[in-house]
């Protein structure tokens, strides 16, 4: 089973990365993962929202313009940071973007909760692999050696061998996409996975239409979701 993960919920702005930026998962495998090892229909694959973007960048956002206006997380609506501080007052979405560009903002990220430990019970289960599969900012100085040291520092050096860098998830092979953007669009118009939302504040006023399912948390049964992409 091959399993996506998304390092960070939330995204900085259309201009900076057309996908967000995201960990995908599945085990010790020494190939890229868009070769599968297994037949199709016998290795579900997914990815997962790990590292806590929005709650980050608010953090570092008032620390470093203390007199501006901020969106709370409850209000935040949409995925592009930037477009909803662009609106908010003018000048302010350039100020926001200033916060991902600079150095230490992606390692500083924490992860969400239980996100770690279910990413590690996970490259554990039987016949599940875990590969990091993570798009960088345009403003590429601090972003791609940053997001493979939080890998490293929350993973371990092992999982290094594990990260793939790609602005688009649509071409990657997959069974679950666990993501926290609404519209994932990119070069393949009919993705191989399941997309799977995971709930962020930015999204948990989106109304998803059945068959579309949510994860909300990683305290919510993540493996329930696993087990339906395995064979029976």
């Amino acid at each position: 089973m091959k399993f996506w993960l998304k390092i960070g919920g939330g995204s900085p702005g259309p201009e900076f990365q057309k996908v967000p930026v995201e960990i995908r998962g599945l085990r010790t495998p020494r190939r890229q993962p868009s070769a599968p090892s297994y037949p199709p229909g016998h290795a579900p694959r997914a990815r997962l929202v790990l590292a806590d973007f929005e709650g980050g960048f608010l953090r570092k956002f008032r620390a470093r313009f203390p007199d501006q206006p901020f969106i709370a997380l409850e209000d935040r609506r949409g995925f592009w940071v930037s477009e909803q501080y662009g609106r908010l007052q003018p000048g302010l979405s350039e100020k926001a973007i200033s916060i991902w560009e600079s150095e230490n903002f992606f390692f500083d990220l924490e992860p969400l909760p239980g996100a770690v430990e279910a990413v590690k019970q996970m490259a554990n289960l039987e016949s599940t692999d875990v590969f990091i599969c993570t798009s960088p900012i345009k403003m590429y100085k601090y972003c791609p050696f940053e997001k493979y040291a939080w890998v490293e520092k929350h993973f371990g050096p092992d999982f290094l061998e594990q990260i793939v860098l790609t602005r688009d998830k649509t071409v990657v092979s997959a069974d679950l996409l666990i993501d926290d953007r609404v519209d994932i669009t990119g070069a393949e118009p009919n993705p191989s996975w399941e997309h799977v939302l995971f709930t962020a504040c930015h999204n948990r006023h989106t109304q998803l239409q059945p068959p579309s399912r949510r994860l909300h948390s990683w305290a919510d049964d993540w493996r329930a979701i696993l087990d339906s992409k395995r064979p029976h």
